[in-house]
């Protein structure tokens, strides 16, 4: 686990600030570049079931697949797998008042939610991610549902 400031680690995928605003939208910004939340049980992803996979509503890194997916009763998005271990970046986070281990994204440094040690196996972890930090792609043609 890293501990660093975001201003110190340098993402490939560089945007600035007004270029991220205008990508995002205001909720978006929100939650990934300013490491916001939204509320539990209101984002668009955490009740989707289809196949498919979810990715960094930021720069459209493949993040999770929907088979790693699962119900945690949190009202976040959860997984127990990354996609792809490397696309996930784990630092130390002392916010408010607690050490929680916060989880971006690597390519674009985009504030994605937390990992906790509570789920389920094969792995025992939970990636609580919000919704509005996601894009999910189904697998079959139709459109991509964003958080």
């Amino acid at each position: 686990m890293v501990t660093m400031d975001r201003m110190t680690i340098q993402y490939p995928t560089q945007l600035t600030d007004e270029e991220w605003r205008e990508r995002l939208g205001p909720e978006r910004y929100q939650v990934l570049r300013q490491q916001g939340t939204e509320r539990a049980f209101t984002g668009a992803l955490w009740d989707e079931h289809r196949p498919g996979s979810y990715r960094c509503a930021g720069c459209g890194t493949e993040l999770f697949e929907a088979t790693a997916k699962y119900d945690s009763g949190c009202g976040w998005p959860s997984f127990h797998t990354a996609a792809e271990p490397a696309a996930i970046q784990e630092l130390d986070d002392r916010s408010h008042g607690m050490v929680r281990t916060e989880v971006r994204c690597t390519n674009c440094g985009g504030h994605l939610g937390h990992l906790f040690d509570d789920g389920p196996q094969p792995t025992g972890m939970r990636y609580c991610i919000n919704s509005a930090s996601l894009e999910f792609r189904p697998d079959d043609d139709e459109a991509p549902n964003e958080g």
